[in-house]
């Protein structure tokens, strides 16, 4: 048996709710709409991962989630000019990552990051 995906479920009764964060300012696309259950993502080739955290590193609360982008000022700016408060960062770790923690609409943690 191999594992070919991991999708993470939000619970919320808003799902449009999601939309400006995860796709107008992350870029996602709107995978599945079946208006009960809105699933995002990219077509492009995703690495399979589950981590489990005592901490978020650097001292910082642990993340609901953690997305990669390749442009983590645009991502930055994104979120700024769409109103999300950044709750961290943005910060250079010593484990080679820039980063910074914003919550999307439900209140998630997210850890928005970049390898450098």
């Amino acid at each position: 048996m191999k594992v070919k995906r991991i999708v993470a479920n939000i619970r919320t009764n808003d799902i449009q709710a999601a939309h400006r964060f995860y796709h107008d300012v992350l870029g996602l696309e709107v995978l599945m709409d079946h208006e009960w259950i809105r699933t995002y993502g990219s077509n492009e080739e995703m690495s399979v991962q589950i981590s489990f955290a005592a901490q978020g590193g650097s001292g910082t609360p642990t993340p609901d989630l953690s997305i990669e982008v390749d442009d983590i000022e645009a991502a930055l700016s994104g979120m700024r000019n769409a109103g999300f408060p950044i709750e961290y960062g943005p910060a250079d770790e010593p484990w080679g990552v820039r980063r910074f923690y914003v919550r999307d609409p439900f209140g998630k943690l997210v850890n928005i990051l970049a390898h450098q």
